[in-house]
């Protein structure tokens, strides 16, 4: 085994040289942020369908073991104790954001959660030098009348600070803003992918984990934010022409 992961280290050096290496290889290590929650768990499934090794960020192994089971690594840590994230992110090639503020609790409030959780894992991210961060947002976070903020501790405008974080912290990366989001089963449809924070939509957690995986595929989809919907189209997608046609942020994204 030792001999296997040896070459292959030494084939993607020479990718990498070549200036040609692939966008993903099989068995890379994904880091999950959230994966316990509805939208994460989809995430678990569509990477491994993929071919990626999941490793998930939980806060308890234990109960986190009882939903996800033994088909990943588990990594014991809180996105708003930075330390934590530096151990959980060592051999990451990706990571996939889906954490989300709750209220049960004002310690996991959208502040500390949306804008700071997501400030620590992107400076984590870009400090261990990994390849792509994928960070599950929401549309609507550019609209400060939007009835979410005024329903819950103005959670959009944090996550409008945790984007800009992620923008700012130097690492690769996707945001995704998806509609709103149903847990219907996925792969019924297409998606409609947007920008500029406009439209209106729903679209399964499901279809949602399956752009993101997409993203860690597509070079197009690099250090861009988008939302994205359901759409009445054949759920086959040519991911690298859709992600093509995006716009790459700008300053003021």
């Amino acid at each position: 085994m030792r001999q296997i992961a040896t070459m292959r280290a030494f084939l993607m050096a020479l990718l990498l040289l070549a200036g040609s290496a692939p966008a993903v290889a099989a068995g890379d290590l994904v880091l999950v942020a959230g994966a316990t929650g509805r939208t994460g768990q989809q995430l678990v499934r569509e990477l491994t369908a993929a071919g990626f090794t999941v490793r998930a960020l939980v806060r308890d192994p234990a109960s986190a073991r009882k939903v996800l089971g033994d088909g990943v690594e588990y990594a014991t840590g809180d996105v708003r104790q930075r330390p934590t994230l530096d151990a959980a992110l060592q051999g990451v090639r990706y990571a996939i954001s889906a954490i989300g503020a709750t209220r049960k609790d004002p310690a996991n409030s959208p502040e500390f959660v949306d804008f700071q959780g997501v400030q620590n894992l992107a400076n984590a991210a870009a400090a261990a030098k990994i390849a792509q961060l994928v960070i599950v947002s929401s549309a609507g976070v550019t609209q400060k009348d939007h009835m979410l903020n005024k329903m819950f501790d103005n959670v959009l405008l944090w996550k409008a600070k945790g984007e800009a974080a992620v923008r700012a912290s130097g690492v690769p990366y996707t945001i995704v803003r998806p509609g709103g989001l149903t847990d219907k089963p996925g792969g019924q449809s297409g998606v409609r992918l947007e920008q500029g924070d406009r439209g209106t939509g729903l679209i399964p957690r499901a279809d949602v984990a399956r752009v993101c995986v997409a993203a860690l595929q597509s070079p197009e989809a690099r250090n861009r934010t988008f939302e994205v919907y359901s759409a009445q189209t054949p759920p086959d997608v040519d991911w690298n022409a859709v992600f093509g046609k995006l716009a790459a942020d700008g300053p003021q994204s």
